[in-house]
């Protein structure tokens, strides 16, 4: 062991230029559903803005970048006293040593809830193909190694158990590839090809058809065996036609929605009807856009728990909500339960800081459209569903004081402008086109949000 902790190290430092080199890139079409209770589905889960994509598997133990360290690809820098198969033996091995003692999935959904967050995307299954439920079909899970005489060994159920129970909308990821699975990462060959299949789908056609049937029936267990589910999020867009790794998704989204009647199917990065909403992944889109959307953001450099993460500010967190959700967003924040099964101090105390903020500014967030006019310095405008109120929300940069007053010169307000937190109505003057208000003196150097009238 002790020659691997440099190496563990190295790892979690490494950790950010991880999501540097894997970011999915967004798709640049968008086709809306013909499934009307797809539709309804779709327009429940835009008003609601704010979630949590929970990353949590056997990586989360040493802390390091969630599968990727046993890719081959380029960016992945190992410790090299190692083999690569000897590093691949190290990392299954970690099956036996999850044993998350304190896991309260209770606490995680309280924690979100305080946040503000609407609905949940829990990690059933990344790359790695090590199982957050108790599957039929493999024994790579967390119900067959270190935590399964724990009567919670089958962490999915009590999971989406737990969120369920505060109204939560449900969402599973799933991640397509499988680099543990025999039929997708086939011993026989080397791992030649980065995250891709490692052998030849054409001349090994019936190995490929194992691995559809073996992805169709893990699907169809999370989706039959745990309740109802509001989203199906698939994540290795490679996994595709357009890369000869044809899934058969025709079938995966019959089968889901002969389930769970409207569920939205997310297949990452791939346009047309199986992508019900794009996921742009740490990035924001420059331009509003007209159609479903999420960026999925990390709390930290990470999406799992690291020992030595770099955590995001509530207010950086604040300000990126706000302008994804003037842009016509969902925001997912990504956060990573600790190795003993808990929501840590340090996640916590952010969350708790940007619930609190929603309890009084949630109007401008919650249930609003975009407006034409949707940015204007460090203003950001949303509206209400009938177009007759605006709000304005005020993004601070961290550690800067704010200014006396402010100005713009689109939105125009009908009447009084007033602090959203207070109700309370700002000195207003509206001369040659441009809006200014007076702040209060004693106004925390937070955002804040306005609301006033547009229409009569």
């Amino acid at each position: 062991m002790k020659t691997i902790l440099p190496f563990l190290l190295l790892l979690s430092c490494l950790s950010l230029s991880a999501q540097e080199n894997n970011l999915h890139e967004q798709s640049t079409a968008y086709e809306w559903p013909s499934d009307a209770k797809v539709k309804d589905k779709l327009h429940q889960w835009q008003d609601l803005k704010f979630g949590v994509l929970l990353h949590w598997g056997i990586y989360t133990v040493p802390g390091i970048v969630e599968s990727w360290s046993i890719c081959d690809e380029e960016w992945v820098r190992r410790d090299t006293t190692m083999t690569y198969q000897q590093y691949k033996d190290w990392y299954w091995g970690l099956a036996d040593q999850f044993n998350p003692t304190l896991f309260n999935p209770t606490q995680w959904a309280d924690v979100m809830q305080r946040a503000g967050m609407k609905y949940m995307i829990f990690t059933t299954k990344h790359h790695d193909g090590f199982c957050m439920f108790d599957s039929r079909f493999t024994d790579f899970s967390i119900a067959h190694h270190a935590f399964r005489d724990n009567p919670q060994r089958d962490v999915l159920q009590h999971v989406l158990s737990a969120f369920r129970n505060k109204q939560f909308m449900i969402g599973t990821y799933f991640s397509k590839p499988d680099w543990h699975s025999q039929d997708y990462w086939w011993d026989v060959y080397p791992i030649k090809r980065g995250r891709q299949v490692n052998y030849d789908i054409k001349r090994w056609p019936w190995r490929w058809e194992r691995f559809k049937q073996y992805t169709y029936n893990q699907i169809d267990e999370i989706l039959s065996r745990y309740g109802s589910v509001d989203i199906l999020w698939l994540d290795g867009g490679w996994v595709c036609p357009q890369q000869n790794q044809d899934i058969d998704m025709p079938r995966i989204a019959s089968m889901a929605r002969t389930h769970q009647p409207g569920i939205l199917v997310v297949d990452r990065t791939i346009h047309g009807p199986y992508e019900n909403y794009q996921t742009p992944e740490q990035t924001i889109p420059k331009e509003q856009l007209n159609y479903p959307w999420e960026s999925c953001i990390s709390l930290t450099d990470d999406w799992g728990w690291t020992p030595r993460p770099r955590w995001k500010s509530a207010t950086r967190i604040i300000n990126s909500l706000t302008e994804i959700v003037a842009k016509g967003g969902n925001l997912v924040l990504g956060v990573g339960p600790t190795p003993e099964g808990l929501i840590q101090p340090e996640a916590v105390a952010r969350l708790d800081s940007i619930g609190k903020w929603l309890q009084q500014n949630g109007k401008a967030i919650y249930n609003t459209t975009t407006t034409p006019h949707y940015h204007e310095g460090n203003l950001w405008f949303t509206a209400s569903k009938d177009g007759k109120t605006l709000y304005a929300i005020y993004t601070p940069i961290d550690g800067k004081p704010l200014p006396s007053t402010l100005s713009w010169t689109t939105n125009l307000p009908k009447g009084k402008v007033r602090l959203l937190s207070t109700k309370k109505p700002l000195l207003t003057s509206v001369k040659n086109g441009t809006v200014t208000i007076q702040l209060p003196s004693n106004l925390p150097s937070q955002p804040f949000a306005l609301e006033f009238r547009n229409k009569e």
